[in-house]
């Protein structure tokens, strides 16, 4: 191989990884065109609804954002961690207060470009009372009325056992 070819194929070499990093629009990401990885989405059934009610929208007095994290992935590491606990990522706050009875807006937003996760409230036994679906680098918005009292665990069915919290409903004014 001659120089300038040799040359060539090195700069071409680099720059395709570049040119395809995902600033382009000419073809869907991989996790826009996978199906989904986590459980179905599904809100509240009418037992749920007894302990907590989501709608997609409606009027609330307050509104809480909670992020997803990517704390130890294989794209930045530390290649220990994820060789050790495989992929690691939170919800943040990881604790959010609320009253009970006051509908209470929560925003998601899932900031990882290839990662499916799923907020689910879970009962005592475990056993999710609802779940909802945060696909990548999206914004999702419920509105929440928690019924009763007390401390309610949420978690990613996908991610377990690190992305997970948990809800303190305290009780009305």
């Amino acid at each position: 191989m001659t120089k300038p070819i040799l040359i060539a194929t090195l700069i071409a070499l680099v720059l395709l990884p570049i040119a395809n990093d995902g600033w382009s629009q000419q073809t869907p990401s991989p996790a826009a065109t996978r199906a989904p990885i986590g459980p179905p989405a599904f809100l509240p059934d009418a037992a749920a609804a007894r302990v907590v009610s989501v709608t997609k929208g409606g009027a609330s007095s307050e509104h809480l954002v909670i992020i997803t994290e990517a704390i130890a992935i294989k794209e930045n590491g530390p290649k220990e961690t994820v060789a050790r606990f495989g992929e690691v990522y939170a919800f943040s706050p990881a604790t959010i207060f609320v009253r009970e009875n006051q509908p209470t807006t929560i925003s998601f937003w899932n900031l990882q470009p290839d990662d499916q996760h799923d907020f689910a409230i879970v009962n005592a036994a475990g056993k999710p009372l609802m779940d909802l679906a945060l696909p990548p680098l999206s914004q999702t918005s419920y509105v929440f009325t928690f019924h009763r009292p007390g401390i309610w665990h949420f978690k990613c069915l996908v991610h377990q056992p690190a992305m997970s919290g948990q809800v303190l409903v305290l009780p009305a004014h």
